[in-house]
């Protein structure tokens, strides 16, 4: 028998929704996905141990409540762990997320094919080996309640597409990928134009058939905003969240109050804006606000779960769980707000150096505070002057280095949509800073 009286806290997280996911190899339907799914992740709190448990469908949520409360109990008796207290947390009182002007249950599965074929037909050209084409939208119903007498609830609708080109010839294979996601519904179409990203994409994989490989370095480096936001997602926000630094495994930990930047630099976590990873509260029915990381280059706060800000001192608001499972502290949208300087003046200050566009993809070790990524594509700077493109080019150093080689900051801050993993989970977040210049960084070929 459980003694109420042994259990602190619990709370349920309740998800219902409806996916479709279409992909398109060049020409040829390779796959077609619908899935609804119904679910609830339920933890219990006793002493220092939490007890997780899952229902599918629509099982009954009080027998799951007595299932977690039972295996929290029993986790705290046999491996006592540190007693636990929550921060309190603010629910939102009023909801407003962003609705679909078409809904994607409104249009038909052959609809988005021919769609898709039309995008497909549009880049196939001399010089393209083969083409993909995918789209995807998610309408999610999103429940939360909680044993301090939280009820509160919001619907969601997401939807994407990506295009994605390979050129060849005699000597090299090269791609080229775009792709647009955001929280809307199937006019995500009609907001970014498919054939406009499906031309970039082709473009930019028969572009680089002729690119050189740079040679290795440290020269003067101009990031472009998606590679500068990849930069701030995965060296600056991974490290800044809380429950990787009370695992000593953040290269930020004990820099809360230190410069670590220049003071142009303000990064910042925003789940209010309405870009891809909003939500108007996190998987512990916290409401977020605004979370300024790094604030005129002093590192000012961590993300925080109710447990993590309890024990660190902080707000709560970044607990995320893909679905419903267990949450994490997680990004949201996470970004270099504007400084002052355009294009034009950092192509002028820089003289010669290179210039590095897109991400493909690259690891990040946040406790060393060193990774690598490597770059779409890239361009050599010449006399302030945009010259030859560039490829197979890598960005790589120490995180707390690299901020403080830059030099200028632009007014160019544009945002990009994708996903996150970590803790085997993966959910929708965004990116994004404006140009970024700096003085030195370590180049490579890949």
């Amino acid at each position: 028998m459980i003694n109420p009286n042994d259990i602190k806290f619990y709370d349920v997280q309740t998800i219902e929704s409806h996916s479709t996911g279409i992909v398109l190899t060049n020409g040829k339907i390779d796959s077609i996905n619908e899935n609804e799914t119904k679910g609830s992740g339920i933890r219990a709190l006793c002493g220092g141990s939490w007890g997780y448990t899952s229902l599918s469908g629509n099982k009954d949520i009080k027998s799951g409540i007595d299932d977690a409360k039972m295996l929290a109990k029993s986790m705290n008796s046999h491996s006592p762990k540190d007693e636990v207290d929550l921060s309190p947390s603010k629910i939102p009182k009023k909801i407003s997320s962003p609705k679909p002007k078409i809904s994607p249950s409104d249009i038909t599965m052959e609809e988005k094919i021919e769609l898709l074929r039309e995008i497909e037909h549009y880049i196939k050209s001399e010089g393209l080996k083969s083409t993909t084409v995918s789209y995807s939208d998610s309408t999610s119903k999103v429940i939360y309640m909680n044993s301090e007498g939280a009820e509160v609830e919001y619907d969601i609708v997401r939807s994407g597409f990506s295009v994605s080109a390979v050129a060849g010839n005699e000597n090299t294979i090269q791609s080229g990928r775009e792709s647009k996601f955001d929280i809307c519904g199937y006019e995500i179409f009609k907001k970014y134009d498919p054939f406009v990203a499906a031309k970039k994409a082709a473009d930019t994989a028969k572009l680089l058939l002729d690119a050189k490989t740079p040679k290795g370095g440290n020269p003067k480096v101009i990031l472009d905003q998606e590679l500068a936001g990849v930069f701030t997602h995965e060296a600056v926000g991974h490290a800044s969240e809380a429950d990787l630094v009370l695992m000593n495994d953040s290269i930020l930990k004990d820099k809360i109050g230190k410069t670590v930047a220049p003071d142009e630099i303000t990064i910042v976590d925003n789940p209010m804006i309405y870009e891809f990873g909003y939500f108007p509260f996190d998987a512990e029915g916290s409401e977020p606000e605004k979370t300024i990381l790094i604030k005129n280059g002093i590192m000012n706060e961590f993300m925080h779960s109710r447990e993590t800000a309890n024990r660190l001192g902080g707000t709560p608001g970044n607990a995320r769980s893909q679905g419903y499972a267990q949450p994490h502290v997680r990004m949201s949208n996470t970004y270099i707000e504007n400084g002052n300087s355009n294009f034009d003046e950092m192509l002028s200050e820089i003289k010669d150096g290179i210039y590095l566009i897109g991400s493909r993809g690259g690891q990040v070790n946040t406790g060393e505070g060193i990774f690598q990524f490597n770059a779409e594509m890239g361009y050599l700077i010449e006399n302030g002057e945009i010259t030859s493109p560039v490829r197979d080019v890598s960005l790589s150093g120490r995180t707390l280095d690299i901020l403080k080689e830059i030099i200028l900051v632009g007014n160019d801050l544009k945002i990009n949509a994708g996903f996150c993993g970590k803790a085997g989970q993966t959910v929708p977040v965004s990116d994004g800073a404006p140009h970024i210049a700096l003085s030195k960084a370590t180049v490579g070929g890949i």
